[in-house]
Parts: structure tokens; C-alpha cells; sequence
């Protein structure tokens, strides 16, 4: 062929390369079809036009595509330094209005709790309890205002002041779901909280000493409540204000970013526990050295997220912004022959559970239904009695200590095992309907996979059943193992001592990706579960209490069977949850180890080959 009639036959293709590789939004798929043309026509050219300019240009092109991709790839270390010099920024820049709102509110906030103690003295009782002031008082009389923050040890006093405040700015995130209002909610409590707390020692007048030590760590700490609150009202305006997106496709936009801020004051909330429980306590320290570390973290919170967002948003970013691609609101499926990452099985868990919502939804209050009445039935205590509940932090629950005499505690583990291993087996069949490959490794006597799904259901349910820490430590580090063991003897012909070896086989070095997945659908999970103790149940049934009359005995047995209900309800929904996300994560894994989607791909190579759409030889 000569070379005219060579570019005349394919100049359209390489400019349209061109306009794909230059274009800001590049499609990877359409990318790769052109990249393989492109590299066999520089082939071409490299054999019949050795030394012709076509060859040079082609060669070029073909570069390109390369260099685009590899100058920029980072590695771990220089992904995340980026994220803190360029897309948190970015992130905050873009949010300023929503961070204003968030400060003016708590500020706001902040003079009503104050003007509210000036107000009435008794306010401060109200806001920070009877007890907590009592203390307090007594406390000013011994000539130790401050003695609160010395009471504990400085490491557990960090590690708990740490993990409280990384609950409550989650919670304020998370609830601002609700169209922003719930984090706007929280933000107006802290603030009144901050408020009448400061204004309490004013009236007793130490407002100097306790304004060098409450704001030593309250600089950070409450800035990144501000922060929280302020990424809550991101997450909830995508709801609120959708734009030219469906609501669905503005909310999932509005929630990474909400994600990528709350992850961003991850760090500041421990070093605020650090200095809580290190740096607090020492109240002797010169009052000049804390009134300069006070200003310095100032300084700190205002270049990082007021000044230098700005300044780089006017001289500009290092890396490209790319949005997020947003799947289809409808007909979305699960391709369970690729691998997916962690934080996309995350998200596919929830493409799962959307289109099968009402079906476990229905499970859940069936088996929960089945647990609540079992554990009133079979006790001869009155409701009331072998339980009760309060508002607080993990709280919900406490066991009398009679009931730990009873056999009931063995029990209820096997039972709620029980339950787990039916609805694992349900979730089983939904999830092997979206397989698309003909596997008869996947298909067995139905029976059997449901006897499989109980035996090892009761195992999981005796390993959280034992309520203690040691549960907890095996939930984290054992947990991933027996929900992947579940799913790997319901989909293959295997025993249940055979399946832990292939279990372990399927896991190879992936056993953190199970631990990190593990990790995020159990924090939504206890953020779900925290929503419990925030008083919106408890208004309910104080709403429940006026509109119907029931005596206060009838009504506190109502409250503890109904909360009981819920609580068992959330956790057979977070169990829902966790199998669906291992189910996936099966796939994935087969598909790291064994890859039989990919040998089956190779089989096909050169069977087929297409040029624009038509067959050729």
C-alpha cells in the first residue's frame, strides 16, 4: 500500500485518538481500542515505511498515551502527601461556604449557651448535669478548679477523650444525611454545651485559668467539630440542592467529599486527645507558655483550612482534578468476574442492597421478631427487669446481673447464630442470581448449603455472643475468616474442615483487604447502631407516651421490648450487610488466585478479531 493512501485510509482514527487523549474527561474504554490501533498501524508503518515521517508521528502518538500515563504515578507516600497539599484544600475551598455556615452556627450557638447560664444559673445544671457541677464546686473549694482533667491517667485519659470525640464528629457527620439538618443539630449542642461550660467558670471568676486550659486542646478540638458539622452540611446539601443531578447522583457527589474532609480531621482529633491527657493536666505551667500554645494551634487551624485553600485556589494545583464517575441510577449490576478494591466492594454492597432492600429488609424483622419473643418467652422476668436502657455512648444495653446466672446467655448466642445462618443462606441465593458464568462448582443440594450456612452462623454468633472485649478482638481479626469460610462452603462442594483450608488458600496475602473491609462496613454498621442513643428513639416513645395513654409500668415494659426489637433489628441488617460485602469479596479473591475469568478471556484471544465492528480473518 502506499503511504497516501495508508494516511488517507486512517487519518480520521488519529485524530479522533487525538481529540480522546487531549479531551479533559477521557474515556478508558474508548482510550484502549484506539491504542491498539494505534500501535498496530506503527507497526505497519515501521515495516513498509521505515524511514517516512508517518512512522515518527506515530511513534509520537503512541508515546503520548504512555507518558500520560506513567509521569504521573505516584507512590503510596506521594498519594497521600497530595492529598494533604492539594485535595484537602481543594476540598475546603470548595466547601467554604458551608464551613462558614457550620462556624457562624456554633458561634451563634456558643453566645446562647453563655447568655443562657448568665440568664438563669440553674441553665448549667440542665446542659452539663447535676453531678458534673457538683464536682465541679467541689473541686473550686479544694483549690483545684481544673482537677477534671487529672483525674485519669494520661494514656487512657487520650485513648478515651480520642475515640469520644471521633464518635461524636462522626455522629454529627453522619447525621447530617438528614438534608444537613442533623449536623446542624449537633453542631447547635456543642456549641451551647462550649458555652455555658465556659461562662459557668466566669461566674465563679476563672475565666483566665480556665480559658488556659480548656482551650490548650478546645482549639483543635472544637475547630474540628466546626469541620465535622461543616462536612456534614456538605454531605446533606447534595440532597437538598441536587442541581442537574438526580438527587441519588448528588448526594453520592456531596457524600465522598463529606468522606475525604471527616478523613482529613482524623489526625487533629488525636492530637487534641494527646494534648488533653498530656498537656491539659498541667495546669502549673507559666501562663505565657499555654497562651502561646493556644495561639499557635489557632494559627494553625486558620492557614491550614481558611488561608491556604485560598491561596491554592488562586495559584492553582499540582494534579489534574478528575470527578468521580457516577454509575447509572437504574439497572446496575454486580460484574462478579473482575476484582474489585476494598473501597469498591464498599460501595457495591450497597448497589446489592438496594436492589434487594425489601427482601432483607423483611428477613430482619422476621428473625428479630423470632429473637425478641424468644428472650421475653423463655425468661420468667418481667421485661423491665432483665433489661434496661439509657441514652449514651454504646450504652443501649445492660444485662442485670442475675440474667448472667441463667441459662438464657447460652441461648441467645445459639439462637442469633441461628438466625445468622438463615440469612446468610438467603443473601447466598440473591448474590449467586447476579453470577453470569455457568459454574457448576457453584451449584449443590440446597439443603446442604443451608445446613452449612446454620452450622457456621452459630459459630459467628457464638463468637459475638461472648459480650466482652475478648469478643471484640476476635470479631476484628477472626471475623473476615469465618464470613469468607461461609461463603466459600455454601458456593463449593466442599466440608466444612475442607472449606477452611480453601478459605485460607482464596485469602493468600489478601487478608487485610477481608480486615479493611471488614473494618469499614462495621464502622457504618456501629455509626447506624449509635443512631439509637442519640434520643431520636427516645423521642418516639416520649411521642408514643402522649398520644396514647398507658400507665408508666406498661409503658417502660413497651420501651424496653421495642428498643430491644430495634437494637436486635440493626444488628441482623449490619449482619446483612457484612455477609454481602464477603460474598463479593469471594469473587474477587477466585479471581486474584485462580483468575478463571481471565483464562478464559486468553482462550478467546485471536478467535475474534474486528476491525471498526466487522469480522475479520
Amino acid at each position: 500500500m502506499r503511504e497516501t493512501k495508508f494516511i488517507e485510509q486512517n487519518k480520521d482514527k488519529w485524530q479522533e485518538f487525538e481529540r480522546v487523549l487531549g479531551g479533559q474527561y477521557q474515556d478508558p474504554d474508548k482510550l484502549n481500542d484506539l491504542f491498539v490501533h494505534i500501535t498496530d498501524d506503527l507497526s505497519y508503518s515501521r515495516t513498509f515505511y521505515p524511514n517516512r515521517s508517518v512512522r515518527v508521528y506515530l511513534n509520537g502518538l503512541a508515546q503520548s498515551i504512555f507518558f500520560s500515563i506513567y509521569k504521573n504515578k505516584q507512590s503510596q507516600f506521594g498519594r497521600l502527601t497530595s492529598f494533604w497539599t492539594d485535595e484537602l484544600p481543594r476540598l475546603t475551598h470548595e466547601a467554604r461556604v458551608d464551613f462558614r455556615l457550620s462556624f457562624l452556627i456554633f458561634l451563634l450557638s456558643l453566645l446562647i449557651g453563655a447568655l443562657s447560664c448568665a440568664m438563669d444559673p440553674d441553665f448549667v445544671e440542665v446542659i452539663l448535669g447535676e453531678q458534673y457541677v457538683e464536682m465541679t464546686m467541689e473541686n473550686i473549694r479544694s483549690g483545684d478548679p481544673m482537677a477534671v482533667y487529672k483525674q485519669k491517667g494520661a494514656l487512657g485519659m487520650s485513648v478515651g477523650i480520642t475515640v469520644n470525640n471521633l464518635y461524636v464528629a462522626f455522629l454529627t457527620f453522619v447525621l447530617g444525611v438528614f438534608f444537613s439538618v442533623g449536623a446542624i443539630v449537633m453542631i447547635v449542642r456543642n456549641a451551647i454545651m462550649v458555652g455555658a461550660f465556659q461562662y459557668f467558670f466566669i461566674q465563679e471568676g476563672l475565666f483566665w485559668e480556665s480559658f488556659l486550659t480548656i482551650w490548650i486542646h478546645g482549639t483543635l478540638e472544637i475547630s474540628a467539630i466546626i469541620i465535622a458539622g461543616a462536612a456534614g452540611i456538605t454531605m446533606g446539601r447534595g440532597l437538598v440542592f441536587p442541581g442537574t443531578y438526580t438527587r441519588l447522583q448528588a448526594f453520592q457527589r456531596s457524600a465522598r467529599r463529606g468522606v475525604k474532609i471527616m478523613f482529613g480531621i482524623a489526625p487533629i482529633f488525636i492530637l487534641a486527645g494527646f494534648i488533653e491527657g498530656y498537656l491539659t493536666r498541667q495546669t502549673e505551667t507559666p501562663d505565657i507558655i499555654r497562651a502561646v500554645f493556644i495561639l499557635i494551634c489557632l494559627a494553625f487551624v486558620l492557614f491550614y483550612f481558611v488561608w491556604y485553600p485560598k491561596y491554592k485556589a488562586r495559584v492553582g494545583y499540582k494534579a489534574q482534578w478528575r470527578e468521580t464517575r457516577l454509575p447509572p441510577d437504574k439497572d446496575q449490576s454486580l460484574d462478579l468476574r473482575i476484582i474489585y478494591t476494598s473501597g469498591e466492594l464498599f460501595s457495591l454492597v450497597f448497589v446489592f442492597l438496594r436492589k434487594h432492600f425489601s427482601t432483607f429488609a423483611l428477613l430482619s424483622l422476621v428473625t428479630s421478631t423470632l429473637y425478641t419473643i424468644c428472650l421475653f418467652a423463655f425468661s420468667s422476668a418481667a421485661p423491665s427487669e432483665l433489661l434496661f436502657y439509657r441514652m449514651g455512648l454504646f450504652e443501649s444495653v445492660a444485662m442485670l446481673d442475675d440474667l448472667l446466672t441463667t441459662k438464657l446467655m447460652t441461648f441467645l448466642p445459639l439462637l442469633n447464630g441461628f438466625l445468622f445462618g438463615m440469612l446468610s443462606y438467603f443473601v447466598g441465593q440473591k448474590i449467586l442470581r447476579e453470577e453470569k458464568t455457568e459454574d457448576t462448582l457453584l451449584k449443590q443440594s440446597q439443603g446442604v448449603t443451608l445446613v452449612k450456612s446454620l452450622l457456621i452462623g452459630t459459630t459467628f454468633g457464638l463468637l459475638v455472643g461472648l459480650n466482652n472485649w475478648i469478643s471484640i478482638l476476635l470479631f476484628f481479626f477472626v471475623g473476615s475468616i469465618i464470613l469468607l469460610w461461609m461463603q466459600v462452603c455454601q458456593k463449593e462442594r466442599l466440608s466444612l474442615v475442607k472449606g477452611i483450608s480453601r478459605t485460607f488458600t482464596l485469602l493468600g496475602g489478601g487478608y487485610w483487604r477481608g480486615l479493611a473491609l471488614l473494618t469499614l462496613l462495621s464502622l457504618l454498621g456501629v455509626t447506624f447502631m449509635g443512631l439509637l442513643d442519640t434520643g431520636i428513639s427516645w423521642f418516639f416513645f416520649q411521642l408514643l407516651s402522649w398520644l396514647v395513654s398507658f400507665g408508666q409500668e406498661t409503658m417502660n415494659e413497651i420501651t424496653v421490648v421495642s428498643l430491644t426489637f430495634l437494637n436486635i433489628y440493626f444488628v441482623h441488617l449490619i449482619f446483612i450487610m457484612l455477609v454481602a460485602g464477603f460474598a463479593l469479596e469471594y469473587y474477587s479473591l477466585r479471581e486474584i488466585t485462580e483468575a478463571p475469568f481471565l483464562k478464559e478471556q486468553i482462550k478467546k484471544v485471536g478467535q475474534k478479531q474486528t476491525i471498526k465492528g466487522l469480522e475479520k480473518e
